[in-house]
């Protein structure tokens, strides 16, 4: 059995891989993908069947028929966070989610699936999410989960909301987690680690340029100036801006030396045996978090970043190199997507053979 699937603010596709894959979960055909983001558009045109639109979500739902589906995922903007703080207070526009919920109504979806920040849960905004899914005829859970919990070599930290139709028949959530920390007692296999999805490889990357003809045509480099090749060697393995500050105070900027506390990621190497830290859109520059390789000396490439949200090396993206960033820092991890994708499998094709 088959079930239609619509991603909503899909970008790339990672929560649709979860749910399409079989390498994750599978059991769903997307039938629709709606992205403002022309590259992650064609991105998920590569990857996926189903029609890929770039549209903004409120003037496509204006102008088309939803198609229909039984789940509707996505990751809508919430604006919760700053809707309801002081400095927007009156501010009149729709939060994106509407839409959102209203198109998981007009599909008929038996279910949506719908991600953001781990900060949703506690904002107000989740409330008010809730309360409209009720309108529509969805009841909802919620909870924060930890994509490596879940197999995704990142500790990445995001809020849930399932809404479900039936609320006699609830699936089980959140699903079971499949991996633990190796900190706790557990008998799951521990948390994947930086090593085991990049370990194997080169050191030395593929040039400056997104290649097309070598198997990581995404493993490639920068040209960095002999200052931030200095900078990269003064960090040791697990070290960060401190350590540049006490190694080489000379080359370190002096916003850093001014601000004693706080950021102890940035400019930081990745741990070999820890799961990476949350990967974000500018990977890429170490400034901006602990995106150093644990041993070379450069940032890591978009391949391995690619590899540490759990895309594997088929999946085909498409855009320039600050495009493709974007789509990979932007993605749902498919490994927590398949998670989640299970969980609504086995739900909908249990209560499918009881009918």
């Amino acid at each position: 059995m088959t079930l239609r699937l619509i991603d909503l603010f899909s970008g790339a596709g990672g929560m649709s891989l979860g749910f399409y894959d079989e390498l994750f979960c599978g059991g769903f055909t997307p039938v629709l993908a709606i992205d403002n983001d022309a590259a992650a558009v064609k991105t998920h045109e590569l990857n996926f069947p189903g029609e890929a639109v770039k549209a903004n979500i409120e003037e496509w739902l204006l102008q088309n028929e939803v198609p229909p589906a039984d789940v509707v995922i996505g990751g809508p903007p919430c604006q919760g966070f700053s809707l309801l703080n002081k400095k927007r207070d009156g501010d009149a526009r729709r939060a994106l989610w509407e839409p959102f919920i209203e198109i998981a109504e007009r599909s008929g979806a038996r279910a949506f699936v719908m991600e953001n920040v781990a900060e949703l849960y506690r904002s107000p905004e989740r409330i008010l999410i809730e309360k409209k899914a009720r309108q529509h005829g969805f009841q909802t859970q919620a909870a924060i989960l930890n994509a490596a919990d879940y197999g995704a070599p990142q500790t990445r930290k995001r809020t849930i909301i399932l809404g479900w139709r039936d609320a006699n028949n609830l699936p089980n959530f959140p699903p079971l987690p499949t991996h633990a920390d190796p900190k706790l007692k557990s008998n799951l296999p521990r948390w994947r680690t930086v090593r085991d999805v990049i370990g194997d490889l080169p050191t030395d990357p593929f040039g400056t340029e997104i290649g097309e003809a070598k198997t990581f045509d995404l493993h490639f480099g920068r040209n960095p100036t002999e200052k931030s090749m200095q900078r990269y060697r003064a960090v040791p393995p697990g070290g960060n801006r401190f350590d540049l500050q006490s190694n080489r105070p000379d080359i370190t900027p002096n916003c850093w030396i001014r601000k004693t506390s706080g950021g102890t990621d940035l400019f930081g190497r990745l741990w070999w045996d820890r799961p990476s830290v949350t990967i974000r859109t500018e990977f890429y520059k170490p400034e901006k978090g602990r995106y150093l390789h644990p041993e070379a000396h450069r940032p890591i490439t978009h391949r391995e970043a690619a590899r540490l949200m759990g895309f594997p090396d088929e999946f085909k993206f498409s855009g320039t190199k600050v495009e493709v960033a974007r789509q990979i820092g932007n993605a749902v991890p498919p490994n927590l997507a398949g998670a989640l994708a299970a969980t609504v499998l086995t739900a909908l094709t249990d209560r499918s053979m009881a009918a």
